[in-house]
Order: structure tokens, then C-alpha cells, then sequence
């Protein structure tokens, strides 16, 4: 057996691995809230990797950056997260609130039409060609190993940085206050309100941690691949609601 081969798959299984844990997590937040299946989520995802590309260059690119490389990363990740976060809002605030008393049919349609006019915006804005994220030359090319495993930057910091903010989302929704009223929502939304709690700022707090944690997720992918499009979103939507099912 190829042992090499072996660790190279399960470096780039547990990488990729990481990536689509982060957009189920936002399927299953929301869910969890409306009983909503949010199919724009992929494409919000997308989003979140041209938004990284889009702070990578104006801090000066990959080549020569303005700032320290892992300062840019930073900052990728934040005006990623923010971004996404509050277009994930957005989407709650006019695309589901408006039905979300109406047959389930209806919000199902509304997140399918969010989610190709993401995806033409995308195609609008940034056109059909990839974007380049050069990460080589943005971080380098080194690899830590110990015998056969071999870790590149991209997917080291992918992996540690997916942990830890899975860490942050459960310590967030176990011991802070908003995370008991998300858990008091999803159980009961109806007595959640009864019991002065502001469902619908809970809800919009799930869209913007959800939106948040797939932009990251986003970066990430963008980060070790090195290359987005306008349709990466669809599959990773695909197979993020798979994991989340």
C-alpha cells in the first residue's frame, strides 16, 4: 500500500473536510431556527471568497501586499466574515421574513432566487474567468511533515482555523445569552417571544453567524485551491446540505 498516497488523501479529505463542516453548520443554524432549507447559502459562501480576493487586492495583492502576510490573511477572513455576515442578514430581512408564515413552498422558491441572482451578480461583477488568489506567493510554499504526512500553510491554517471557530460556535451558543435565546427559539418560537425574547433579532443573529462562518469557509477554500468562480457555490452548497442532512 502507498502510504504516501494514503496521508496525501486523507490531508486533502480532512482539509476539504473542514471547508464544508463550516457551510453546514450554517445550513443546519438556520434550519434549526425556521425549519428553513436556505439554498442561497452556497452561493453566499462564493460570495465570501470574492470578498476575500477583493481585500487581497486592495491591500496591495498577493506579490507585493501593503502589510505583513499573515496580517492580510487576517484581514481577509474579517472583511469575509463581515461581509457575508451582513448580506446573510440581508437575505433574512427581505427574502424569508416577509414569508415566514407562508406555505413552505414559498421561502423554498425566494432562497432559489437569492441564490441565482447571487450567482449572476457574481458573474455581473467579476465576470466567467477565474480569479487568482496566488497563494504561493502570498504565504509560500512551505510544508511541515512528519513521515509521509505533508501539511501545507493553506491547509494547516484551513483546518485549525475551521476548529477553532467550530470551538467559538458552541462555546457561543452553550454560555452566551444570544446562543440560549437561539436555543430557546429553535425549541419554542412562539413561547420564546411570549418570554420577552426579540425572536426576530434571533433570527437575524443566525443568518449573520451562519453567512459569517461560510464566508470564512469560503477564504479557506480559495486560500489552498488557489482559484473561485462565479459557480463554485453550488457544489459546495450541494455537499454542505448533504452533511448537514
Amino acid at each position: 500500500m502507498n502510504w504516501s498516497l494514503f496521508w496525501d488523501l486523507t490531508v486533502s479529505g480532512v482539509t476539504l473536510g473542514s471547508v464544508y463542516a463550516l457551510v453546514a453548520l450554517g445550513y443546519s443554524m438556520v434550519y434549526g431556527i425556521l425549519k428553513l432549507l436556505n439554498f442561497a447559502h452556497g452561493d453566499v459562501y462564493m460570495i465570501g471568497a470574492f470578498m476575500g480576493w477583493f481585500a487581497l487586492h486592495w491591500l496591495g495583492g498577493p506579490v507585493n501586499p501593503s502589510a505583513a502576510a499573515w496580517l492580510v490573511v487576517v484581514l481577509m477572513f474579517l472583511f469575509a466574515m463581515v461581509a457575508c455576515g451582513g448580506l446573510g442578514v440581508v437575505i433574512e430581512r427581505f427574502a424569508y421574513r416577509p414569508l415566514r408564515n407562508a406555505p413552505r413552498i414559498a421561502p423554498l422558491i425566494s432562497a432559489l432566487g437569492v441564490s441565482f441572482f447571487l450567482q449572476n451578480s457574481a458573474l455581473l461583477l467579476f465576470g466567467a474567468s477565474f480569479r487568482d488568489y496566488d497563494t504561493f506567493h502570498l504565504i509560500g510554499g512551505k510544508t511541515y511533515n512528519y513521515k509521509d504526512i505533508f501539511l501545507s500553510v493553506p491547509q494547516l491554517l484551513t483546518i485549525i482555523s475551521a476548529i477553532a471557530l467550530m470551538i467559538g460556535l458552541t462555546l457561543l451558543v452553550a454560555r452566551t445569552k444570544i446562543g440560549k435565546a437561539m436555543r430557546a427559539t429553535s425549541f419554542d418560537r412562539e413561547a420564546a417571544s411570549m418570554m420577552g425574547i426579540d425572536v426576530d433579532r434571533v433570527i437575524a443573529s443566525t443568518f449573520f453567524i451562519g453567512s459569517a462562518l461560510a464566508g470564512a469557509a469560503g477564504v479557506m477554500f480559495a486560500l489552498v485551491f488557489g482559484q473561485i468562480y462565479h459557480f463554485m457555490g453550488f457544489l459546495a452548497g450541494l455537499k454542505g446540505f448533504t452533511a448537514a442532512v
